[in-house]
């Protein structure tokens, strides 16, 4: 496949009744979802984060997980939003930890404070550098790399721990060798769930699983889904966390930068035709980055056969 080559190209056939049992399937019951916000800043995203909440919790997550700013910048917001959503509603949260800012001690501290919040799963990440520095330094009594951060967080309580996963490679990788092998070394400590960096060419992923499993990685790579909302600001995202952009990627937003609903429509179309081809492959849980917003996950869900099992008035609700 070359790099102008997509899931577009060359679709697999579907039949007239195939389509019609994918699009209008009741919920599948081996397809599962998870996914990511990010705390609040200000009253008014607030509002939208709970709104997204509120939107997506009918259809029954294994969790929604909540992003933890570099240095700690969100510590309280991320708590005060996992608290509420333990408080709020039915959902499974996951809290945010990394190594950036805060010591060995500090981090263990956040996270005892979420064991007895009631929190068991942690998505534990190195983090990205502060802003204004060009590369992660651990710091004073921290820990350095993700690994040691989830052989601490073992230590503290019996967390379920999600770590990162990049079909692409770790920007600071020597290698894709290398880069497995520090995911190698984060499972041997303890994590029991890796979610990759977006991605769009779904040849990626499966490469990348392929290499995991001859590797003798087993334990569940969930792929992390992105639904683009605006093209302009992806380019700068994916320059900044090393993940790759598609010729094609760039022809479907072309002359669209003025037009945003019919970007939400192309977005949710690439999104749906990226899970379906995973699906295709053996895929069965999808972790969406949602950005605090709840439209398009919520299509793309509804497309797969993922749907609300009650009314969505009150769905949220203990």
């Amino acid at each position: 496949m070359t790099e102008t080559d997509s899931i577009f190209d060359n679709p697999p056939p579907i039949s007239g009744d195939r389509l019609g049992a994918a699009v209008c399937a009741p919920a599948l019951s081996e397809t599962s979802v998870s996914f990511e916000f990010f705390p609040p800043t200000s009253d008014k995203i607030a509002e939208q984060l709970w709104s997204a909440i509120v939107r997506l919790a009918p259809l029954n997550p294994d969790f929604v997980s909540v992003t933890y700013g570099a240095g700690g910048t969100t510590r309280e917001r991320t708590f005060d939003t996992v608290q509420r959503i333990l408080s709020d509603t039915d959902l499974v949260p996951a809290a945010h930890l990394t190594c950036v800012g805060d010591s060995r001690g500090q981090v263990d501290d956040a996270a005892r404070r979420y064991w007895d919040a009631g929190v068991r799963h942690v998505v534990a990440l190195r983090g990205d550098p502060p802003e204004g520095t060009a590369t992660f330094e651990a710091p004073k009594n921290g820990y350095a790399y993700a690994s040691d951060l989830v052989a601490g967080l073992k230590r503290v309580a019996e967390f379920e721990i999600s770590v990162a996963a990049y079909p692409e490679g770790h920007p600071e990788a020597e290698s894709l060798e290398n880069d497995l092998d520090n995911l190698k070394r984060k499972i041997d400590a303890g994590a029991t769930r890796a979610m990759t960096q977006f991605f769009f060419d779904v040849d990626l992923f499966l490469r990348f699983r392929d290499r995991a499993a001859a590797a003798g990685i087993t334990l569940p790579i969930v792929p992390g889904m992105l639904p683009v909302t605006n093209y302009a600001r992806l380019i700068d995202f994916s320059a900044r966390c090393g993940a790759s952009l598609p010729d094609w990627l760039a022809r479907l937003f072309e002359g669209l930068d003025d037009d945003p609903d019919t970007r939400r429509l192309i977005s949710g179309w690439i999104a749906i035709e990226q899970c379906r081809r995973l699906i295709a492959n053996g895929v069965h849980e999808f972790h969406f980055y949602t950005l605090n917003r709840a439209e398009l996950t919520r299509a793309i869900c509804h497309a797969l056969g993922i749907r609300a099992a009650l009314p969505l008035a009150g769905a949220t609700a203990k």
